[in-house]
């Protein structure tokens, strides 16, 4: 059962800080789509099984970004 949901992420500022984000994130096991958006502050992560948040939160803080949370 795929899943799909949206992350806050706090300090991406432009297209650099997106494309940080995706690699990152993107490595991790079962994730089929990744897809930053510095504007709204929110990484959007579709994956083939549940994702582990705390994968996720390492990976955002690898690319030198908080995740925050769910985005409401």
């Amino acid at each position: 059962m795929s899943s799909t949901v949206t992350y806050s992420v706090s300090g991406m500022t432009c297209g650099h800080c997106e494309k940080s984000v995706n690699e990152e994130v993107s490595a991790l096991p079962g994730v089929t789509e990744v897809s930053a958006d510095a504007k709204a502050g929110t990484v959007t992560v579709s994956s083939a099984t549940p994702l582990d948040e705390e994968q996720l939160r390492a990976a955002v803080d690898e690319a030198g970004y908080e995740l925050t949370g769910r985005a409401a």
